[in-house]
């Protein structure tokens, strides 16, 4: 079976849930923070890839009108 391929929104959504999970933690679980800033930072890697690609193709878009 596939696997799903990560969209831009469900990124966000992910990042606003260990970001609201942390926040409402009041037991400091190591193990558990380092696990979920591990994933956040990839999700925050995926989310600026995803928004420099879309830059390009916005920019090549107007050149093309452009011409």
């Amino acid at each position: 079976m596939a696997k799903k391929e990560l969209t831009y929104t469900e990124a966000i959504v992910e990042l606003e849930y260990i970001l609201k999970q942390i926040e409402n933690t009041e037991e400091i679980n190591i193990d558990k923070i380092s696990f979920q800033v591990k994933r956040a930072t990839e999700l925050i890697d995926f989310c600026k890839k995803q928004l420099h690609n879309i830059d390009k193709e916005l920019e090549k878009m107007i050149n093309d009108i452009d011409v």
